[in-house]
Formats: C-alpha cells, structure tokens, sequence
C-alpha cells in the first residue's frame, strides 16, 4: 500500500511539474504561436522546424497539435500546411525526456529553493515596483520598467520550479522499484514483453492514453530502467506505443470541428502508428545505436525516442510534398 501511495505521489507531482512548465512557457510565448505557425508553414520543411521549435518551447506536442487542430477549424490555416507541424511536434517533445535523460535528481530541491526565491523576489520587486516611490509618473515609468524584465524572471523561475518537481516525482517513483520489482504481475508482464514487442507497444498506448502524457509513462520508464527494474529493450519498445497513445487528446480535439481538422488529428494517428510498427522490429538496434551514445539506461531510452521520432519525421516528410497531398483541401 505505502508503495502505491509512493507511485501516486510521484505520478502526481510529475504531472503537476510538467504542468506548471507547459503554463509557464505559454504565458511567455504563447500569443505568438499563433502566428508563428500562421505565417511559418509554407513549406512542409518549413513547418517541421517550427513545429520542432514550438513543441520544445512549450514541452508539450499535445498543446502545439491541439493549437494547429484549433487553427484550422478557425480557417487560419490549411490542411497541408499543417502536416510539417505535425511532424516537428514528434522531433520537439523528445527534449523533456532528454533532460530527463541527464540524471539531474540531485539538482532536485536545490534548483525548487533557487526557483521559490526567485518568485518571491520578483513579486517583491513588483510589489515595490507599484505601491511605493514618489511621483505617479515616477510610478508609471517603475511599473512599466518592471513589465519589461520582472515579467520573464517570474516565469523562468516558474519553469524551474516545475522541472524540479518533475525531477522529484521522478525520484518518488525510482523509490518503489524494488516492490516493482518484487510484483508477480510485473514479473508476467516482462516475461511476456521480453517475448513479444506487442506486450511493450501495448502497455505503452494504454497508459499513455488513460494518462494524456507521454512524458509522464517514459519519465516511469526511464525511471525503472536507471534502476535495473526493467530491461532496456522493453523501455523502448513502450515508448512507441506511448507515441500512439498521445493521440488520443488530439483525437478528442478534433471532435465536433471541422472536416480539415479531423484530418489533422487523424494524420498525427497515422504517422504515430505507422511509425511504431515500422521501428517496432527493430528495438534491439534502437537500443544498440542508443548504447553507443550513452551507457546511462535512462539515457538511452531517451535517445532511442529520440532518434525514433527524427527518423520517423524525416521518412515521412518527402510524402507532405506529394501534389495530391499537397491539394487535399477537405471541407
């Protein structure tokens, strides 16, 4: 029981961690996304870079995706602009699990006192900023000067403040794995998956899909990998399933809107699942090219997502340039 309290502790603080980052880094850039996306897709190629960009800004290929969804319902943007951003959205998510990949727990708690200081300074500052001082135009010029640089201070410290409780629902979660371990059902379950790639695809799509995060089911893996309580290959093999089972928010997204915008989401469905079974007979060569960039099991499960997405994205890039795709207008 205390082990499953850990487990809900550390998934919650996880998801509270990504939460605050993906918030934060919206209130700093996201009112320019939309024209970003908007006014940079010209090209496929074009789309995949901002997609890319876009995604690592914000963490979240779940926001970026239901965004472009919303646009085109809006009529602001096309269906065949949209397949790059949809392509980069996959390259740009694998960088949380990458930083997660460096192993930074001990940097945990440190880095939550640095950010919490920093936020009760600024708000400080702006407090001073506008209650205080002599004359009202001095007033207005503090205020507005404060605007100018308290402002992204804020939410930087905001941003480090949800890595460090990512960084720390990722260790609560480490901390049971040795009851993981010891579970007759977890034991099935590796003995099945060890068989059969199937077992990992699968339990990657379900979670992810019962979750909405991605991130948070690989975090748990790498988790359990860095700690020996599960097989490498078997971490890879429920990272693609995890990328199919992201889907399903956009799908829901797309419910109720327009025709265009149910190809959008039914488009990041078929380059998911299509590169899932693609890569999925070949998780042991992943975790081979994986190993000779890091020794770190957390780590290479990371790059193998990494390299995973890029390869998929670039594989299918070519095909966004097709003329009939590129006509595909549905109404």
């Amino acid at each position: 029981m205390q082990s499953i309290i850990h487990v809900l502790t550390g998934f919650a603080v996880f998801l509270a961690g990504m939460k605050i980052m993906e918030l934060a880094l919206h209130r700093s850039v996201g009112q320019h996304l939309h024209g970003i996306l908007h006014k940079s897709t010209a090209t496929p190629l074009h789309g995949l870079v901002v997609g890319t960009a876009t995604t690592a800004v914000l963490q979240s290929s779940t926001a970026v995706t239901v965004m472009t969804i919303g646009l085109v319902n809006a009529g602001l943007l096309t269906f065949p602009r949209t397949l790059g951003i949809i392509l980069g959205t996959n390259i740009g998510t694998c960088l949380t699990t990458e930083l997660i990949g460096l192993n930074l727990n001990g940097l945990a708690w440190p880095l939550l006192q640095v950010s919490l200081g920093l936020w009760l300074l600024t708000a400080l500052l702006g407090e001073i900023g506008l209650m205080q001082g002599g004359s009202s135009k001095w007033q207005h010029s503090g205020a507005a000067s404060g605007k100018s640089w308290l402002q992204p201070l804020r939410n930087s410290s905001v941003i480090a403040g949800g890595f460090s409780l990512l960084l720390i629902g990722i260790g609560l979660m480490q901390s049971v794995a040795a009851d993981v371990q010891a579970s007759g059902i977890f034991h099935t379950f590796l003995h099945r998956a060890e068989n059969s790639v199937l077992w990992g695809l699968a339990a990657g799509v379900i979670l992810t899909a019962a979750v909405h995060s991605s991130a948070a089911v690989i975090g748990i893996v790498m988790g359990l990998a860095s700690v020996g309580a599960m097989p490498i290959e078997v971490g890879i093999a429920v990272v693609l399933g995890s990328n199919v089972g992201t889907c399903i928010t956009a799908m829901l997204a797309s419910i109720g809107g327009t025709k265009s915008g149910r190809f959008v989401a039914w488009s990041h469905v078929l380059l998911n699942i299509c590169g899932a079974a693609l890569f999925a007979p070949f998780v042991s060569e992943l975790h081979t090219v994986a190993g000779w960039i890091s020794s770190s099991p957390a780590a290479q499960i990371a790059h193998a997502q990494t390299i995973f997405n890029m390869l998929s994205s670039l594989l299918a890039l070519p095909l966004c340039y097709l003329p009939r795709i590129q006509r595909l207008s549905p109404n």
